[in-house]
């Protein structure tokens, strides 16, 4: 097998989910599956995490028709606003649900609606200091005082926490968005609030309001500035590579670097295209190849060896987080999965 194979553990995830459901016991469960989920194959993530989950949230209307075609029955939210008619036709279709993060996507959404003769759904965002995309209070306040179309219904308001672990900033985008939520209820009727990703769920009851988000957390790991006992969540991911020669190198050149001395190496079939940084952090002697790493140690010829299992680690070696570790070593691999 030329491809590395990542091993997920579907107990783990499964066992994290619970988790998460356990803080937050009345309210609705958001597993987020963007990016593949982190790169753990979100059709089999959604497939596991049926009985728990809620709603599934995706990034891309593409990433929800894809995974309304593998068979999730459940809700689909797609996070970021859709860019064209296209979009809004092919998720209308699938019965997704739209983020609307200003007028412009609302009127979109409406224009689709009448012209296909189709209902659409969607949550609005609103930006309480993410300062990404979403309603101001002011411009919320602007679009609520419009007419509405029956085509298109508004079901839920959300936000995002920019710093879920500093109280103060959590607590003043908090009050800000339960004043959007009033506004909007108002002009709407009852919606599904929801604020907290991973962190704000950890951050207190108070942040739950209808409904979770867990992104990073259902893989086993969690957001800078927080922390749980020790087992707590469980890595779900591990990364193996295959040894494709091994040799006693001379001193001199050993892929793309200089060794000392001489070496005993070994080729693995892995490198910087399935996604692990060039610098490596997976005992690599020398830089990584596109398709190769080599290894200060002997191994027979098709061996397995693991290359990665811990993505807070190998985040921190290479200065960035477990989220993009995750979402690039999953990228290129076989996936196999596992219970147990």
């Amino acid at each position: 097998m030329q491809q590395t194979i990542s091993v997920i553990r579907t107990d783990h995830i499964r066992s994290n989910a619970e988790y998460f459901a356990s803080l937050a016991p009345t309210q609705k469960l958001c597993a987020v599956v963007k990016a593949d989920a982190y790169g753990h194959g979100a059709a089999s993530v959604a497939q596991t995490l049926r009985p728990t989950a809620d709603v599934f949230a995706v990034a891309l209307v593409d990433e929800g028709v894809q995974l309304r075609h593998a068979g999730t029955d459940k809700d689909i939210l797609v996070l970021t606003p859709p860019l064209c008619e296209e979009e809004v036709l092919r998720g209308g279709l699938e019965d997704l649900i739209f983020t609307v993060g200003d007028a412009r996507d609302y009127a979109l959404l409406k224009k689709v609606s009448l012209k296909y003769g189709i209902a659409v759904r969607c949550h609005l965002k609103i930006d309480t200091g993410m300062d990404r995309y979403g309603f101001t209070r002011d411009s919320l306040l602007r679009f609520l005082k419009g007419t509405f179309c029956e085509n298109v219904g508004v079901e839920g308001i959300f936000s995002h926490y920019c710093a879920p672990e500093k109280r103060d900033v959590r607590e003043k985008q908090l009050a800000l968005f339960l004043k959007c939520c009033e506004n909007a209820t108002y002009a709407f009727g009852p919606l599904v609030r929801h604020i907290s990703a991973t962190g704000g769920t950890l951050s207190g009851a108070e942040n739950h309001l209808d409904m979770v988000r867990i992104g990073i957390g259902l893989y086993g790991y969690l957001p800078q500035g927080f922390s749980l006992p020790q087992g707590t969540l469980k890595p779900a991911m591990r990364v193996y590579a295959q040894a494709v020669c091994s040799r006693s190198s001379p001193r001199g050149y050993a892929g793309y670097g200089i060794m000392p001395a001489p070496e005993k190496l070994s080729v693995l079939r892995t490198g910087y295209g399935d996604g692990f940084f060039r610098k490596g952090g997976i005992c690599n002697v020398n830089n990584l190849c596109m398709d190769a790493a080599l290894l200060p140690v002997l191994l027979k010829k098709y061996a397995y060896v693991c290359v990665f299992s811990d993505a807070e680690r190998y985040a921190a070696e290479n200065g960035t987080i477990s989220y993009e570790a995750l979402c690039r070593v999953g990228s290129r691999s076989e996936k196999i999965y596992v219970e147990g």
